[in-house]
């Protein structure tokens, strides 16, 4: 972009001074100051930049390029004569002078570019929580409740991550505590075609321990997501579970 901006200024600078005679082009008088050209330069790179955008265009739909650049010019105190001068001097006279200037004004944006990067966040797109149950399971529980099981409907194909924290203590007896978790889809079976996600074998030292499953489901919808958040082996009548789930939460990404 910034040589698009330098070559437009360097051919309004040549046509505006291609009546004039072969000496006034060429003769050192009268020029910016390198350190103002410079920011000259660079101010009119990001112009530049910001009018690309289709917003920022809409709003100075009026104007033209020519005025913004005479607009930075008189910022700095010159005028488009000067500019002139000063950019039909560098190319005819200082080529490499130019190109030097030019390579200052790259390495100024290039810290721009790298100050902002560190102090503007990369923003992420918003994750939205689709969990429509319980936010929490405690066991045992309270209410007399003692199952965690789920059935949500699901709509759409995609890629499907169940997150949530677990907490099993050292006295609980169940054996091999695991999700239980599957997409189903009603067939001519008593059973249905159950797609699984994959178990994950769970921590018992009474701490919180975050888990993540995910099921990438390409078809056919509608489907249920249904199953346990605990699952286990032994089934005895008197089985002591004791443990909690809670931060549930169920995300969906398309699948690329």
């Amino acid at each position: 972009m910034i040589r698009y901006s330098i070559l437009i200024l360097v051919l309004f600078s040549i046509i505006s001074g291609s009546c004039s005679s072969r000496k006034n082009k060429a003769e050192h008088k009268d020029i910016i100051p390198e350190k103002d050209l410079i920011s000259i330069l660079t101010e009119v790179h990001i112009a530049d930049g910001l009018l690309s955008l289709p917003k920022i265009r809409y709003i100075y739909s009026k104007g033209d390029t020519l005025s913004t650049y005479i607009d930075i010019f008189k910022k700095y105190g010159y005028t488009k004569e000067q500019m002139d001068r000063t950019m039909r001097f560098y190319f005819i006279q200082r080529p490499k002078k130019l190109i030097e200037i030019y390579d200052k004004v790259l390495g100024g944006l290039s810290v721009m570019e790298s100050r902002v990067e560190k102090e503007i966040p990369v923003m992420r797109p918003v994750e939205v929580n689709l969990w429509p149950g319980e936010t929490y399971y405690s066991f045992p529980d309270p209410s007399g409740n003692d199952s965690a099981w789920f059935d949500i409907p699901i709509l759409n194909t995609g890629i499907y991550t169940i997150k949530f924290t677990l907490t099993i203590y050292p006295d609980d007896q169940t054996v091999n505590p695991r999700i239980g978790a599957f997409f189903y889809h009603p067939d001519s079976t008593e059973s249905g075609n159950r797609n699984y996600f994959s178990t994950i074998v769970f921590i018992k030292d009474g701490h919180r321990h975050t888990y993540s499953i995910l099921k990438v489901l390409k078809g056919p919808i509608p489907v249920s997501l249904k199953g346990w958040f605990i699952d286990y082996e032994n089934q005895p009548a008197d089985l002591v579970k004791h443990m909690r789930i809670e931060k549930i939460a169920l995300y969906r990404s398309p699948i690329e």
